[in-house]
């Protein structure tokens, strides 16, 4: 028996374990590290995430982003230079490496409730006893199709988050729907192939982060403006470095926060290329489509009642992500039924913890109960630190597993002094 079990390993869950390994609490971790973010994610993105912004915690900040670049040689900068994903994503894999060394590559195939705590089926065979579970699911789970496309069959619809190269469209002519981040990086890395592409959007006009000036911002424009994980202004700074305050807020608040900020924007460095490059049907909305000859018909209709048609080889619905905890299949019926929600989201408590004793949730999942924060890297460090006191707090037991070679484990006294450290 474990006495946590943590499902995901990208930066939530790592840190996550980061911070359990440091209090010296018994855990396992699964999953394949960085999955989301390696194989989801277009090849040749480019991070809208400043650099301070994107670190994974852990508790004494031995392996930030800053230092990971300056080992390697890779240009970097708080703020003003792109994070690439490449190098986000072997950032992610050396964070494996030295400070959840004990990450197993096994995949979550079912969890229970048992008179112990949780069982864990693995897709090995293995079963696991865990007292407490930290679930760290990322966006994957939660791909959005618009019901208009839904029906299409695979071979001429796909969601962007089923890709990771460009290659395999060279030679057809593919429209992207959608006017966020995703669909902005795969309209412009598209074209950059050579790939004919049009990008079709509800909006009217296509938003952009603004462009850094390089310039030193003046007291005064810090002051009106001040510079935050999530971006610019009071609000967003808020939100920010205050999740534990956000969670007091009101639900409907809450809520309508979540929803309302940081809509569908891409990065200033992908500007140019869409917008003097790729052709753009904005103001459109997806009614329906067919396949005929080989080639999907897409009907839209304009917000002045206009409709349209557009031929393709392929659609790339990059429509976004929804949290559904219907989603999350791998979680017993029984489980699911006495979660208690919001908007198809977990209630969670100021610890993370869910209305099912012993469940955590982590990321995402958390945004309604904690700010939008959560959908990014840079809400991994509040959220690990919450959850690790949280579970310290909780009474885990001493760690039973053997020692991982080459790195310093806490005896018994100090675990004990952690744990103390932590309740209080």
């Amino acid at each position: 028996m474990s006495d946590i079990a943590i499902v995901g390993t990208g930066p939530y869950g790592l840190s996550v374990a980061a911070h359990l390994r440091k209090l010296g609490l018994s855990f396992r971790i699964f999953g394949r590290p960085m999955d989301s973010w390696l194989a989801h994610m277009p090849k040749g993105m480019l991070l809208k995430s400043d650099g301070f912004a994107s670190n994974i915690s852990d508790p004494d900040g031995q392996l930030t982003l800053r230092k990971y670049c300056a080992e390697r040689g890779i240009p970097y900068a708080d703020t003003g230079i792109p994070v690439r994903l490449d190098t986000f994503s072997s950032y992610g894999l050396t964070f494996r490496e030295r400070m959840v060394p004990e990450l197993e590559e096994k995949m979550v195939v079912s969890i229970e409730r048992s008179s112990e705590g949780y069982l864990l089926r693995l897709d090995d065979g293995e079963t696991v006893l865990a007292g407490a579970v930290v679930l760290a699911v990322g966006i994957t789970h939660f791909e959005h199709v618009p019901e208009s496309l839904a029906h299409l069959p695979a071979e001429v619809l796909s969601h962007s988050g089923r890709h990771h190269e460009v290659e395999q469209f060279r030679g057809r002519k593919v429209v992207v729907v959608g006017g966020g981040a995703s669909a902005l990086d795969w309209a412009g890395l598209l074209h950059e192939a050579g790939v004919p592409v049009q990008l079709v959007a509800r909006q009217t006009a296509l938003k952009f982060h603004g462009r850094p000036t390089g310039k030193k911002r003046s007291l005064w424009e810090r002051m009106q403006r001040p510079q935050s994980g999530i971006g610019p202004g009071w609000r967003a700074k808020f939100y920010a470095n205050a999740p534990g305050a956000f969670h007091h807020l009101p639900e409907n608040l809450r809520l309508e926060i979540v929803r309302r900020t940081l809509g569908p924007s891409g990065g200033w460095f992908i500007r140019d290329t869409v917008m003097n490059n790729v052709p753009l049907v904005l103001g459109y909305t997806p009614q329906g489509a067919e396949v005929r000859d080989g080639k999907v018909h897409l009907h839209l209709r304009g917000q002045d009642g206009v409709q349209r048609e557009v031929v393709a080889d392929h659609i790339i619905s990059a429509t976004g992500y929804k949290v559904d905890l219907e989603r999350l299949s791998f979680l017993s019926s029984e489980i699911r039924s006495k979660l208690k929600s919001v908007a198809n989201t977990p209630v969670l408590s100021s610890g993370y913890e869910s209305s099912v004793p012993g469940l955590y949730f982590v990321g995402v999942a958390a945004a309604n109960s904690f700010g939008p924060v959560m959908r990014f890297a840079y809400g991994a460090d509040f959220a690990a630190r919450t959850v690790s006191r949280a579970l310290a707090k909780s009474g885990a037991r001493e760690p039973v597993r053997a020692s991982i070679p080459g790195l310093p484990q806490p005896n018994k006294e100090d675990r004990k002094a952690l744990a103390s450290s932590a309740r209080g």
